[in-house]
């Protein structure tokens, strides 16, 4: 055995490995920002910021690390951030490489020989693993953005191969600093993501099968402690060190009268004490177990202590503080995740179950440097449900009551129910039909298990049919084969397949292949090393199906979530590199030595990884994108100066928080989020100050008017002395912050008497600050009046604090709504918007809504933003890739376009709204953005703008499209049909459009064409519904 050969070799192997993964990563990883959380990370991880609970510090510190390689050019800083995950995402494989020739060598059972030919077979099946990872969808997706997936990844993929490791020098003296240094990287791990300790049972089972013989009592036993141990860890452990905290700094502060954080001072102190006399007491008498118990805790909790980092820098004030968790309380709440509540996972209600009464819920206890302890501040009387004990349930997946969410539920868990009688709390009595158990599992396997993790698996190891999220339908984001009779059974017809599914980036088909080359090496796994395939078994399921059941989630989740369940799939990896060693071993039998191992690996490289790579490359490769960072500079630029815009979701606020916090870009508007303005800690410490050269937001509420508890939600309690007048807003929020109260179940609560208001207009002031052209002065009303919508029920805290602004602001800073919020953030004063780009401005002129279209426009303000200010972030480019959530934000941007040219055309313009539409379809070009019905918007104002031809031709090539679309629908058996319905009727809707308007304009030959495709398949619609 040449031993010391074959560490070298192996060594330099899983070196390449890295090296290999993170070249393919960094020449398709982001540039700049992308969407959802990332924006997040890279604002708060530049400067050391407080991101949202329960935050990722030791992610941010080494992510603050990775943007000094920019070298002060802060437009570089979010590729090096974003390559961080690149050389996470290379790490990771490396290490699988390392795993797989340790668990292959257990396989086969043979010694490691760099000279032996079997040695070389498990070497060819850990690069097999290791590039099928490389390139499979959900790992490769992570590894390219500025996200903490891949790098929590790397750090398990680090502590399984740490744990084969000790297993593997046990018998050596030295051995125990190998479960110290995993104690170690999973008090780390804490500060980066939590699915780190995922891999606590598997670590437990090799600590099991190598220190005892196994037995079916042993490796059940075993398997209690590792989850107690897990569940210590997660739920005692680390919320516990700082609950402890919190119960000391509360006797020292409001019980023995002395100053904040003196409690948390002894606290720590007396932690350090008990550590260190331990760590004396178990060395002297020779305890080395419990030396080493104590080690890994005082390790883990060194790990933990990178959080420290959020409670420095949020006492410094930073821009982005959320939560603000400056002390041992209010980090509780933040690490705890307080802010977004609790969901049933061992025991619950069903959706409808009927409430019984209302308990109280936990106390909110804030600082009061006034009094200098700690207070009271919300009881939380009345907002716990006590659910009828009849409609609960152990195991409970149909939980949430929500109309959309109670849909879902009755159709994937195929619910009838069974009805059951309850008496009200009222007395009378009611009929309400109760799913069953049965059905409430259907729901688990039908969606949780098999839409939301089953699908992810197979996207990644079997082929996708396209990257448009799915919720069931029979044409969005389902797994496929690329296998004709396969896909057949599960897809429906697969040989006139449409464009909208073949031309999609995201129709990717790895023929199964890697999907049966991780069976196979499941069963070569179980069949020769049981013990192992356990292991392996564990991190597979935990980092799977166990998160599945622990999250619980609920249908129409707003994003695919297949980043979760890397881990997962990494073990299934293992699986694939030990399927490969099964086909390398079986073809060695046959023609034996080395040749046969490089023979066989060449196969599995060209059958799964190849084909992985070819299949995924165009729908990964981010390089050169720049859209996200683009719409971002968009929403700012759309505002004036010292403006304040209020936004709603991650993807209308993040991207903007890294284009000021990063770029420093228009660092003179104030971002107002309004989920988060619900929240006492955002308004006091994030929208009260001052951020670069932004003022703050002017309020007059106070802040115990508005603390936490207070004034949550305010009820329309309507005065009919009120009724048909439009109230003064100023006296409205005077009315609603006074002692104006009414008894509101079981407290009194203020209210707001009429949904009516009124803000006073200064025309000449208006005029002067910019916010109304000059050439639009004479529409100034005199007030703005507009009502609330009454769906709403009440005015909730971010309303109220809308509201207060509005009437202190009296027309002084511009006020923006993001065009993408929606009509609830609108607070129904859309008759008063003025469209300036990505968003509405508020203006004193009212205009009446034209169909679904909100706001006026003024023509020079829009067509110099667009055409001159906006930057597109190369969606022009055939190589970059727009995923679904660019296209679907193009849908905002066409409406834009076709706004402006009608609006040109009604001002007599014609040639200058051609110039607008030609812009918009030479910047999304249906190569990139595919037509839809915004496009045929356009087509209509060409025609309108006497530019027939390029109607002619977006008309054309939409005809096209639906008829293929049609086409494969009605192919379709028909059962499945129906469940098309809806794609049926836009398809149709669109096709009777364009027959209507080329008739209309005399279009003879097309009109012809398009009434002739659209009665065809209007008919055969009309035979099915």
């Amino acid at each position: 055995m040449d031993f010391k050969s074959y560490k070298s070799v192996n060594n330099i192997l899983g070196w390449s490995m890295f090296l290999a993964a993170t070249t393919v990563f960094m020449l398709t990883v982001e540039p700049t920002a992308s969407f959802w959380d990332a924006g997040e990370r890279l604002a708060t991880s530049f400067k050391l910021q407080i991101a949202h609970p329960p935050g990722a510090p030791l992610y941010q510190m080494l992510a603050r690390m990775f943007s000094l390689l920019a070298l002060g050019d802060v437009t570089r800083v979010a590729f090096w951030i974003n390559s961080m995950s690149a050389v996470a995402g290379g790490l990771t494989v490396m290490f699988l490489f390392w795993t797989i020739s340790m668990l292959g060598h257990r396989v086969l059972k043979i010694a490691a020989d760099a000279t032996s030919a079997k040695t070389w077979a498990v070497w060819g099946a850990g690069i097999v693993g290791g590039l099928t990872l490389t390139f499979s969808d959900s790992f490769w997706f992570t590894a390219v953005e500025a996200e903490v997936y891949v790098t929590s990844l790397f750090l398990t993929a680090f502590v399984f191969w740490a744990i084969l490791k000790w297993e593997a020098t046990e018998h050596e003296p030295d051995s125990l600093k190998w479960l110290v240094m995993i104690a170690f990287i999973i008090g780390l791990s804490i500060g980066v993501h939590m699915l780190n300790l995922l891999a606590i049972p598997a670590i437990v089972f090799v600590y099991y099968f190598k220190k005892f013989k196994a037995t079916r009592k042993g490796i059940i036993l075993t398997g209690i402690v590792a989850f107690v141990l897990l569940g210590f860890i997660q739920n005692v452990f680390i919320p516990g060190v700082l609950t402890l905290d919190w119960w000391f700094e509360k006797f020292f502060v409001n019980s023995l009268g002395m100053p904040f954080h003196s409690g948390t001072i002894f606290y720590f102190i007396l932690i350090i004490s008990l550590i260190v006399f331990g760590l004396y007491w178990t060395h002297k008498k020779k305890k080395v177990l419990f030396n080493t118990i104590i080690l890994a805790f005082m390790f883990i909790l060194i790990g933990y202590t990178s959080f420290l980092m959020l409670v420095i820098r949020s006492n410094a004030n930073v821009p982005i503080n959320e939560n603000a968790p400056k002390d041992a309380l209010s980090m509780k709440a933040y690490l705890g995740r307080e802010q977004y509540g609790t969901w049933p996972l061992t025991f619950g209600p069903y959706y409808n179950a009927p409430i019984d009464e209302i308990d109280d819920g936990h106390l909110v206890w804030r600082k009061d440097s006034e009094q200098g302890k700690y207070v009271v501040i919300n009881r939380n009387e009345g907002t716990v449900p006590v659910y009828n004990p009849d409609f609960m349930t152990i195991f409970p997946r149909m939980w949430s009551s929500r109309a959309h969410h109670v849909r879902a539920y009755e159709s994937w868990g195929k619910v009838q129910g069974r009805p059951v009688r309850v008496q009200r709390r009222d007395g009378s009595t009611q009929v309400i039909n109760k799913p069953t158990f049965t059905e409430n599992l259907r729901f688990f396997f039908s969606y949780q298990v098999g839409h939301m993790y089953m699908r992810y698996l197979m996207w990644n190891f079997s082929g996708r049919q396209n990257d448009l999220q799915g919720h069931g339908e029979p044409t969005r984001g389902n797994w496929m084969t690329g296998i004709k009779f396969v896909d057949n059974i599960f897809l429906g017809p697969q040989d006139n397949l449409p464009e909208s599914i073949t031309s999609n980036r995201g129709h990717s088909k790895y023929y199964m292949l890697p999907f049966i080359l991780g069976v196979i090496g499941l069963v070569f796994q179980a069949r020769r090393r049981p013990d192992d395939a356990l292991v392996t078994g564990l991190l597979f399921l935990m980092t799977g199906i166990a998160i599945i059941v622990y999250l619980n989630q609920t249908p129409f989740q707003p994003r695919e979530r297949d980043y979760s369940y890397i881990g997962s799939f990494y073990a299934f990896s293992i699986w694939i590199g030990l399927g490969a060693l099964s086909l390398i071993h079986a073809l060695q039998q046959k023609l034996g030595g080395k040749y046969s191992a490089i023979a066989g690996t060449a196969l599995c490289i060209l059958l799964v990884p190849t084909i992985m790579a070819k299949e995924n490359w165009n729908n990964h490769d981010r390089s050169g994108r720049y859209v996200t960072r683009d719409v971002a500079i968009n929403y700012l630029e759309s505002c004036a100066p010292n403006a304040i815009i209020f936004t709603m979701g991650d993807n209308d606020t993040f991207p903007l928080w890294y284009a000021q916090e990063v770029e420093g870009i228009r660092t003179d508007i104030k971002v107002v989020n309004l989920s988060l303005l619900n929240t006492d800690w955002y308004i006091d410490g994030m929208m009260r100050r001052k951020t670069y050269d932004a003022d703050p937001v002017p309020f007059s509420l106070e802040p115990h008017q508005y603390i936490d508890g207070t004034r949550d939600f305010l009820y329309f309690v309507e005065d009919p002395r009120l009724e048909g007048q439009y109230v003064n807003l100023r006296s409205i929020i005077n009315f609603v912050t006074g002692d104006n109260k009414r008894r509101i179940g079981r407290r009194m609560e203020n209210f707001v008497p009429t949904r009516k208001f009124r803000i006073p207009v200064d025309s000449a002031t208006v005029v002067q600050n910019g916010t109304v052209a000059p050439e639009d002065a004479h529409l100034i009303v005199d007030a703005v009046e507009w009502e609330f919508p009454a769906s709403a029920g009440g005015i909730q805290k971010n309303n109220l604090m809308v509201l207060d602004f509005l009437a202190t602001n009296n027309w002084e800073r511009p006020v923006y709504f993001a065009i993408t919020t929606g009509a609830e953030a609108y607070i129904g004063l859309e008759e008063y918007f003025q469209l300036e780009g990505m968003a509405y401005r508020l203006v004193p002129i009212k205009s009446r809504r034209s169909g679904a279209e909100t706001g006026r426009i003024n023509t020079r303000i829009l067509y110099d933003n667009i055409m001159n200010k906006f930057q597109w972030g190369n969606m022009y480019d055939p190589s970059v890739y727009l995923s679904e959530d660019h296209v679907r934000l193009t849908v905002n941007f066409r409406n834009i376009f076709h706004r402006l040219a009608s609006a040109l055309l009604n001002e007599g313009q014609p040639e200058k709204a051609i110039e607008v539409l030609d812009y918009a379809f030479e910047i999304m070009p249906e190569h990139n953005v595919p037509y839809n019905y915004f496009s045929l918007l356009m087509a209509e104002t060409y025609y309108s703008a006497g530019a027939f031809e390029k109607g002619n031709a977006i008309f054309e090539r939409m005809l096209d499209w639906e008829e293929q679309n049609l086409a494969w629908y009605f192919s379709f058996s028909q059962n499945r049909q129906r469940n098309l319905e809806s794609a049926m009727q836009e398809s149709l809707a669109i096709l009777q459009r364009i027959s209507h308007l080329t008739a209309m304009e005399q279009q003879t030959e097309l009109a012809e064409t398009s009434g002739e495709v659209f009665e065809y398949y209007y008919q055969l619609y009309m035979r099915l519904f």
